[in-house]
């Protein structure tokens, strides 16, 4: 069934049609909306590229074979529109986006530093189209929450954290989570976003770095600087009006379950208590799981998941995003599980035979395959402890909950956007040489297996 739904953009004059598949059903506490366009796992970065979009379509259809569909409202989101993409990216950078192509790549050949093109973020067919669907799904569930049509809002397709506002970075090219929040804005006072990515959510960060309208809380590893992308130390803080409003716990390999969910309800609860968030962004990348190509964390699904059910249980609106996840059969069961987790579903360890992929997920055939690898907690108790006093302390330093005078975006926000480009561009620059691509050939592409 189709359903026009007006939703309030800039001079509530945007209009997004959303396909309505299934309703909500009586007996849930909480009203969720899954974001899903059925043509978003079609796309292909490479064939040795780590990040495969395929793994959105064995999330959705064990999604379906579990029947999570028949408990929440289900959309195929509209496309973001060019002036929705401009609300935060520059017009150049979405126009090189827009009209580039395999066929004519040569021709922008001189553009690709400027916009950080290279083996990490590859020109692909369809490239613009991918973005916007991903991105317009994220900006339909900011709407969807927005407007009360939910409390919870899903889009496993979204949360690609390293997009910049003129540039791709990280294997993203639309920052879709800025996207959203920057809509949330509109109608919250509070926005917190949390990262649960094995990287440093570090696109979105640059964003907010001088509002109190957004306060972002990173869990990543983060190595010296040398584990991209480099940025994530305790030590950023925010700047202006945002100091003190943005959080990093900086990780080591081989953390293991019960000292990264102790360590995440510690920090997150004492960050609630403080800043009284209006309206919570969840990232939920699963490359932090164990066993991931790109990462180097020992956390199971359930460990995993027991960070979305904690966030859950506060009842505060929510919009839940995707991420990084390189082993792309573990990603379709973390976000299948978590899926459940926020439906209050309880999911049958053994996976639905009637699901289309199902030989894909053998041997096992386990919603819980064992992730525990042989490898050393290189995260001490006495260095975890002392990362959560700091958070505490620096916690402590916020002057009482913001309170902020409603309008279409917060002022310091409009002024970071416009006048620290230049400064942000050159800090970059003055940065070391991105080690994505380093870290894909070492973990990846030496051993690519063909999916």
């Amino acid at each position: 069934m189709n359903s026009s739904t007006f939703l309030p953009g800039n001079n509530d004059k945007t209009v997004r049609t959303q396909s309505t598949t299934f309703h909500i059903q009586p007996h849930s506490k909480q009203k969720v909306s899954y974001f899903h366009h059925k043509d978003v796992g079609n796309f292909h970065f490479g064939l040795q590229h780590p990040m495969k979009p395929h793994r959105l379509t064995l999330t959705n259809n064990l999604v379906l074979s579990y029947g999570l569909h028949k408990k929440m409202t289900v959309y195929c989101p509209p496309k973001a529109t060019d002036d929705e993409l401009m609300e935060f990216h520059e017009t150049d950078y979405i126009k090189f986006l827009k009209e580039v192509t395999p066929e004519n790549s040569e021709e922008f050949a001189e553009d690709f530093p400027k916009f950080n093109i290279s083996e990490d973020c590859p020109i692909f067919e369809g490239l613009y189209d991918f973005c916007q669907i991903y991105a317009g799904a994220s900006i339909g569930a900011a709407h969807q929450l927005a407007s009360d049509g939910a409390d919870i809002c899903i889009n496993w397709s979204g949360g690609l954290h390293h997009a910049k506002r003129f540039e791709a970075s990280g294997f993203c090219f639309v920052n879709d989570i800025v996207l959203a929040i920057q809509h949330l804005l509109r109608f919250y006072p509070r926005v917190l976003y949390i990262d649960i990515d094995i990287h440093h959510g570090d696109g979105v960060q640059e964003a907010f770095y001088a509002t109190d309208r957004v306060m972002t809380v990173s869990f990543h590893k983060y190595d010296s600087g040398s584990f991209f992308p480099g940025t994530g130390n305790i030590s950023e803080i925010g700047y202006g009006l945002g100091k003190f409003f943005c959080l990093n716990v900086p990780l080591k390999d081989g953390i293991d379950d019960d000292s990264y969910v102790s360590l995440f309800k510690d920090v997150i609860l004492d960050v609630r208590d403080h800043y009284q968030p209006s309206v919570i962004v969840l990232q939920c990348g699963a490359d932090s799981l164990g066993k991931d190509r790109l990462g180097g964390f020992n956390i199971s699904i359930k460990a995993h998941g027991e960070c979305v059910k904690f966030i859950k249980s506060w009842q505060i609106p929510l919009l839940v995003l995707g991420g990084g996840g390189y082993r792309i059969s573990n990603v379709a069961r973390c976000w299948t599980y978590e899926t459940g987790i926020l439906l209050d579903t309880e999911l049958q360890p053994e996976l639905p035979q009637k699901n289309h992929y199902y030989n894909f997920f053998g041997p096992d055939f386990s919603l819980h395959p064992p992730l525990v690898r042989k490898m050393d907690n290189l995260n001490t108790r006495s260095e975890l402890q002392k990362i959560s006093q700091q958070v505490h302390e620096l916690l402590r330093f916020l002057d009482g909950v913001p309170s902020v005078q409603m309008q279409e975006l917060p002022g310091d926000l409009q002024g970071i956007l416009d006048e620290s480009d230049e400064e942000l561009r050159d800090a970059r620059e003055d940065q070391t040489v991105d080690v994505r691509a380093k870290l894909c050939n070492i973990h990846y592409y030496e051993n690519a297996t063909r999916i």
